[in-house]
């Protein structure tokens, strides 16, 4: 069975959704692209950075019940485990409380400016919770004895903690069910204490760089909690005689945190790009945010085993006019995806993109977002020359239901039964022989998760490079 600890969401965040993507579902953006571009047919939000991992389910938890306009909903509230693309297990509570779980969905490691996190005063309280609660503490008499709650379960232990993340998460009116549950969940928001954001178990920086044929291109520095890392250069450039190199030049198959690699291109090389790839067995720290290309809601890192983590960049080169290396990332302060330039060439990169006019000089780097409405599932192709093509997808999860403000129909729909059943999306999660709501944020939601807005930038440019392509040079141009 697979459980959710999300409740029903308000109706009319769901048709919001619909609203949004129907208003988005026909626009296409045309871009007169110039330049030496990339591509890249990568299928994310952003450039990989971190682990990837798969929603196994909802494995140890109690029940909580969720208070609002007069209402009272029990939900499942516990420890997520997720399976490591590459091997590995992670343990996750879930923040954003009110959008559901998606069975099977997939995730990738990410920052809390690209979660509902980001403009939360109170994010570092939840790591603090996560560091000082179960799992990281599995001494359950020595944490019981912390909370003044009488033994602990391991099942309780999970509802408390979760319970006491959704205070600050998501400004919830919720409880344990279980006194020695709710007795921890109040201790630990009692004594949490604001920490800063884990940095990422692995990530290259920048993700995309550009230069000249007959140089070296780069930086790109290795930032991560791995003793050691693998470096994977790209085979088809490495035919063409582009060498990954150390700052000494010397030809580099690993790295470690602070490691800063370059791309030796051949002189008179034509345009063209590549791509780097880094890969690392580490623990993920403790507070990472988690998130996920459908409509699945966010999660928290508790505990990881040794996991495979991984990391990618991307190089464009020209020899003469613009040489632009772009990389995508979300940004929720913005409200939508920033689209980074980098032109390392001696003339303008210029570009349209829905209606509006980009340039990046000369040796500088810019950044242009593509705004979103909060929820909007997005699937961009930014196509190029000779077939080239980026897809980014996702779906925008900036705001908790209760900052996106009151629904139409002012309250929850609660649904309880008395045997659990499995849980399907929009279903009713399973739990300990207990009696569960329906979960789901609307019956809308497996359709929103499903819409792809496609957005196509036509031109002589591209963004980013999974087929390695030979780009021409020519003029002008997250």
């Amino acid at each position: 069975m697979f459980s959710v600890c999300s409740w029903t969401a308000r109706r009319g965040r769901g048709a919001a959704r619909l609203a949004a993507a129907a208003l988005m579902s026909g626009l296409v953006a045309t871009g007169a692209i110039s330049g030496a571009g990339v591509a890249h047919a990568d299928d994310g939000a952003t450039e990989q950075s971190g682990a990837s991992a798969t929603l196994a389910g909802l494995e140890t938890y109690d029940s909580a019940v969720i208070h609002e306009g007069g209402k009272d909903e029990t939900v499942s509230a516990g420890l997520f485990r997720m399976t490591v693309e590459g091997g590995g297990t992670l343990q996750t509570y879930c923040v954003d409380l009110r959008n559901p779980t998606q069975p099977d969905a997939k995730y990738r490691e990410t920052s809390w400016s690209g979660t509902t996190l980001h403009d939360n005063a109170n994010a570092g309280r939840v790591r603090w919770i996560l560091q000082n609660s179960y799992p990281q503490v599995n001494d359950l008499a020595a944490l019981a004895r912390k909370a003044h709650s009488g033994s602990l379960t391991e099942q309780e232990a999970a509802a408390g903690t979760q319970v006491a993340i959704w205070r600050y998460s998501d400004k919830a009116d919720v409880d344990a069910v279980s006194p020695a549950a709710e007795k921890l969940a109040d201790y630990l928001e009692r004594s949490a204490r604001d920490l800063t954001e884990p940095a990422a178990s692995l990530t290259l920086t920048p993700q995309a760089v550009s230069g000249r044929p007959g140089e070296r291109v780069g930086p790109v520095t290795v930032r991560t909690n791995a003793e050691s890392v693998s470096v994977m250069p790209p085979t088809e450039a490495a035919a063409r005689g582009v060498e990954l190199v150390d700052e000494k030049g010397e030809p580099v198959t690993t790295a470690r945190n602070g490691s800063r690699l370059y791309f030796d291109v051949p002189k008179g090389d034509e345009a063209g790009s590549t791509e780097l790839t880094v890969q690392a067995s580490t623990t993920v720290p403790v507070g990472r945010a988690f998130t996920s290309d459908t409509r699945s809601q966010t999660q928290i890192l508790a505990g990881s085993s040794e996991s495979t983590v991984s990391a990618t960049a991307t190089v464009a080169w020209a020899g003469e006019g613009a040489a632009p290396a772009l990389s995508a990332r979300e940004n929720c302060a913005k409200g939508g995806v920033d689209i980074t330039a980098v032109n390392s060439g001696d003339a303008p990169y210029a570009f349209t993109l829905m209606g509006a006019r980009h340039t990046i000089p000369a040796g500088t780097t810019r950044t242009v977002t593509i705004p979103l409405q909060e929820d909007q599932a997005y699937d961009f192709r930014i196509k190029g020359p000779h077939g080239s093509e980026k897809r980014i997808r996702g779906v925008l999860d900036c705001v908790t239901t209760s900052a996106a403000g009151t629904a139409a129909d002012g309250g929850l729909t609660t649904q309880t039964g008395k045997q659990p059943m499995p849980a399907s999306v929009g279903g009713t999660g399973a739990g300990n022989g207990t009696d569960l709501a329906e979960t789901g944020s609307s019956n809308a939601t497996p359709i929103i998760a499903g819409i792809a807005v496609l957005l196509v930038l036509v031109g002589g440019g591209s963004i980013l490079l999974t087929r390695k392509k030979k780009v021409p040079s020519e003029g002008d141009d997250e």
